[in-house]
Formats: structure tokens, C-alpha cells, sequence
């Protein structure tokens, strides 16, 4: 099921320059897209061997110089986070959001488990401020008690959900659109590790052991590649449309 659904979402994806986006240029106005990842449990921000701080890694090397600004945050830290896309945001520093900032805000969110919930949670308080989001990317999601990360807010262009159903921790295996007419739901992809593991050679023995399914999500590569591709592509996207259209 996820072998086809990920062809059918590389279908539905622009063509990409390749490595860097070498062939496009950003103009020196433009905004750059934050791109901003979230990690699940308790896992530091810049432990390296996790698939968001690994994923951002990628991203960071393959869009063009200046396009984007990247960060991953444990995911409760998700209101410095908020405070970081609004600092990103005031391009005057006068520390108030004016229309023309908030319409020019070209956000990707993505997370694992408790990181994938924060998504949401963001993109929450992101729309409670006026401030669209590009794109939503959650990897077997788990939402805490108070948590709904179920439903995407209306001010999300698109996302997309990949879970596993097995063990005692799994992800959320349907995310809808509170909206669907201004959210387009990209997909709810599920993979089955029972059928086709992966070795998580980087993964703690707790997790390999206890929740097998939920490791396995986070260090899958057909997984986070697709997911980088997807992220590329969005940012090579924007630039392009900010290029055809230039502010005066």
C-alpha cells in the first residue's frame, strides 16, 4: 500500500532540478520557506541519528542557498518554535505582524510521534494568527491526552500521514481536513513492518525491543526520503512562484 501510494504522490509532485536545485535562483527579496521538524518522546533537538534531525540535515543540502530556514525542536518546545516563525515572519522587526508578512509565510511542518501531534498543534496556533501553512507531514503520529492530531485546520494547503498500525505505540492512521476545500489531504499511507522491516541499526535497544513498529517508522528510508522529496520540491515551488511574481 505504501509502495503505491508513494507513486502516486510522486506523480503529483513538480519536477525537481535535482540535488541543491542548482538551475534556480532566488531572488534576494524573497522570504525563505521555514521548514520546521519536530522529534517525538523525549529526544534532544539535535540528536543526529533521529529521522527529523536527519531529515533537516538533507533538506538544509539539497534547496538552494538562502531559500529556506530549517530548525527542528523537541516537541515541547513547540511554543518556541511558534515564536521563532513569528520573529522569522517580521520582516520590519517591529515586532508586529502586518498582513503582507503573514501572506507572505511559506511554512512546512513535519514530526515524529509526540512531534507529528505538534504539528498540528502548531498549525493550530499558526491559524488562531492569520498565518497559512504550506504543508503538514506526520509520521506515525501519537497525540498526548489533551491532543487531537487528528483533524488539519483550514489555514493548511496540504498534508500527508504515513503510520504503522503494530505494537503498543502506533500512529494516527487517518488525519482529515477540517476543510477540505481549502486542505488537500495529500494521503494516509500505511506501513506495515510486519511485512517488510527495516533494520534500525542506530535505534535503541528499548525501542527495537518494546515498540518495534513505531522505531522502525522513524528510521525508514523509503519513508524519510520520500518525505524529503516531497519538502524539496514545495521549496523549489515557492521560489519559483515568488520569481513569475515579483512585489513591487
Amino acid at each position: 500500500m505504501l509502495a503505491v501510494g508513494l507513486m502516486m504522490l510522486s506523480a503529483a509532485m513538480p519536477a525537481f532540478s535535482g540535488s541543491g536545485g542548482a538551475t534556480t535562483t532566488l531572488p534576494e527579496t524573497t522570504p525563505p520557506t521555514i521548514v520546521i521538524g519536530f522529534v517525538g518522546g523525549f529526544v534532544a533537538h539535535d540528536s543526529p541519528k533521529h529521522g527529523p534531525v536527519k531529515l533537516a540535515q538533507q533538506i538544509r543540502r539539497g534547496v538552494p542557498k538562502g531559500s529556506s530556514h530549517v530548525q527542528v525542536f523537541e516537541n515541547r518546545r513547540r511554543n518556541q518554535a511558534y515564536k521563532t516563525i513569528l520573529r522569522l515572519l517580521d520582516s520590519n522587526h517591529d515586532g508586529v505582524l502586518s498582513e503582507s508578512e503573514k501572506e507572505s509565510a511559506r511554512i512546512i511542518l513535519f514530526g515524529h510521534s509526540w512531534g507529528a501531534a505538534a504539528v498540528v498543534m502548531l498549525a493550530r496556533e499558526l491559524r488562531r494568527e492569520g498565518i497559512p501553512v504550506l504543508l503538514t507531514v506526520q509520521v506515525d503520529s501519537v497525540a498526548k491526552f489533551w491532543q487531537n492530531d487528528s483533524v488539519i485546520p483550514d489555514n493548511v494547503a496540504e498534508a500527508v500521514n504515513y503510520y504503522q498500525p503494530h505494537g503498543m505505540v502506533h500512529g494516527r492512521a487517518e488525519i482529515t481536513a477540517a476543510d477540505p476545500s481549502k486542505t488537500q489531504i495529500l494521503g494516509n499511507y500505511l506501513v506495515d513492518y510486519k511485512k517488510d522491516p527495516v533494520d534500525c541499526k542506530e535505534g535503541s535497544w528499548y525501542d527495537n525491543f518494546f515498540t518495534p513498529g513505531h522505531a522502525q517508522s522513524e528510521c525508514d528510508p523509503h519513508v524519510w526520503t520520500q518525505i524529503e522529496e516531497l519538502v524539496k520540491q514545495r521549496v523549489v515551488q515557492e521560489i519559483k512562484a515568488v520569481a513569475a511574481n515579483p512585489q513591487p
